[in-house]
């Protein structure tokens, strides 16, 4: 008789989370066994949470907002990358041990590189926003041997606290949003801010934006968000939300969990019609 793996997605809230239905389609496309459910979780009790679904026998989780940043405390191994940006989205739990991961700049960079066709090595980047999610993708992006990445924040020490961490993988500059340089063109602006969530628009620097712009917003929707239609309005090349990196990045973790690469183009499909 077999037995059923469990995973889940710890967050606070969650009920939003598309990972459920991604996973569902992932395991029905690979013929995996799995069980894959939401759990809302709180931030004082997410040790707790993950250790009890660690003794039921639990395979893995993502952990979502609020929890990347506590979650990486709780591992006994993390990869390099989860390490660097001190902060997980991917828990396995093997021999006793939790490990964890951060899938997210990957999913990023597979959505840009292979989705997008976006060639990132040389080019000039700009991120807008300095708190997790932006985390999570700086040392992907450095990888890529981008000729400059800028971070722009409303809090500048918090934008230069992630230039502290990440200066020694490449070129990473901070700067308020009122006093970014736009002396050259940016061919990519990646917002990770939550104006895309709130709706909310921070100060974007609107002459950072050409006709040879790339815009990605790390959030998504079924409307374009508040970022995407002001990329659209001043006349970005192209603007994308981040439908692909939700589903890239999901990709990574089952890989992780069970050993098998999804294909990601016709769940991606499904996903911008079902959400």
């Amino acid at each position: 008789m077999t037995t059923t793996d469990r995973y889940g997605v710890m967050g606070y809230p969650v009920s939003h989370s598309r990972s459920p239905l991604i996973h569902r389609l992932f395991a029905l496309q690979t013929g995996q066994d799995i069980r894959y459910e939401p759990l809302e979780v709180a931030p004082d009790d997410l040790e707790t949470a993950v250790r009890r679904f660690q003794r039921a026998g639990g395979k893995g989780l993502n952990v979502t907002v609020p929890h990347k940043a506590e979650a990486a405390k709780l591992c006994d191994q993390l990869s390099e990358r989860a390490n660097t940006a001190a902060a997980v989205n991917t828990l396995s739990f093997r021999d006793g041990e939790i490990h964890g991961e951060n899938t997210d700049g990957i999913g990023l960079l597979r959505d840009l590189v292979i989705n997008h066709a976006v060639s990132l090595e040389g080019s000039n980047i700009l991120i807008l926003g300095a708190g997790g999610a932006t985390r999570g993708i700086i040392g992907p992006l450095l990888e890529m041997q981008p000729a400059s990445v800028r971070i722009a924040n409303r809090t500048l020490g918090r934008a230069e606290a992630l230039v502290d961490r990440f200066s020694h993988l490449g070129p990473v500059s901070a700067y308020p949003f009122d006093a970014v340089p736009v002396v050259r063109k940016y061919d990519l602006i990646v917002n990770a801010t939550s104006a895309g969530v709130t709706g909310d628009a921070p100060p974007y620097p609107e002459a950072a934006v050409s006709g040879d712009t790339f815009c990605y917003d790390l959030a998504y929707g079924l409307k374009p968000t508040p970022f995407s239609e002001w990329a659209r309005e001043r006349g970005a090349a192209k603007s994308a939300m981040g439908w692909g990196m939700l589903v890239e990045q999901a990709a990574e973790s089952f890989n992780i969990w069970r050993g098998v690469r999804p294909d990601t183009e016709p769940v991606l499909r499904q996903m911008k019609v079902t959400a």
